[in-house]
């Protein structure tokens, strides 16, 4: 004798065929979406790092003109102390999603397959770069168009510890970029 399957099942069944329609289709942004988490720039630097304490001498330089061979010294050892900042080592192999600033490797022309992610506006074009641990190498397998110089961006991908030194600026972390995006509000 047949039993007719209750509504549950019949709802059940109708979402399932639904999802697997959705996954055949690619219409699932919400299930990409879902596995990058969003990160902060604070959170890419190690609580006890504290590159002051490299610096406590600097209130005897200061008064010194920038001619003096000692402020290059302090430059010199400022620029040390940025490019060997530490990493979280947590991150590495992370999907995340951060926000930041393009600064290109590549031409930007027909798309950059390479560009650094950095916090702030002018990051390693117009001021000195920020410490290592603020820099991210990203790297797209597929050219990222519609950017250029200093385009606020959301970057998506994996995340790896790798250490990385470019004219521009020496980067902690670098990102295998799944998704670039305009940066948006929420």
């Amino acid at each position: 004798m047949f039993t007719p399957p209750s509504s549950t099942a019949i709802s059940r069944r109708r979402l399932l065929q639904g999802l697997a329609a959705s996954l055949c289709l690619g219409a699932t942004p919400w299930l990409h979406a879902a596995s990058f988490a969003e990160i902060s720039w604070d959170a890419l630097v190690p609580r006890n790092w504290d590159p002051m304490k490299s610096f406590e001498d600097l209130q005897k330089l200061s008064a010194l003109p920038d001619s003096d061979p000692r402020v290059q010294q302090l430059y010199d050892r400022m620029r040390k102390v940025w490019d060997e900042a530490p990493t979280v080592a947590s991150f590495d192999g992370r999907q995340v999603k951060i926000p930041g600033f393009i600064v290109p490797l590549d031409s930007a022309d027909k798309g950059m397959r390479e560009f650094l992610l950095v916090p702030y506006f002018g990051a390693c074009i117009h001021t000195p770069p920020p410490p290592a641990n603020q820099i991210i190498h990203v790297k797209s397998d597929t050219p990222v168009k519609g950017f250029k110089s200093m385009s606020a961006v959301w970057v998506s991908g994996t995340m790896g510890q790798a250490r990385g030194n470019s004219e521009l600026g020496t980067s902690g972390y670098s990102i295998q970029a799944k998704r670039v995006e305009k940066y948006r509000e929420k």
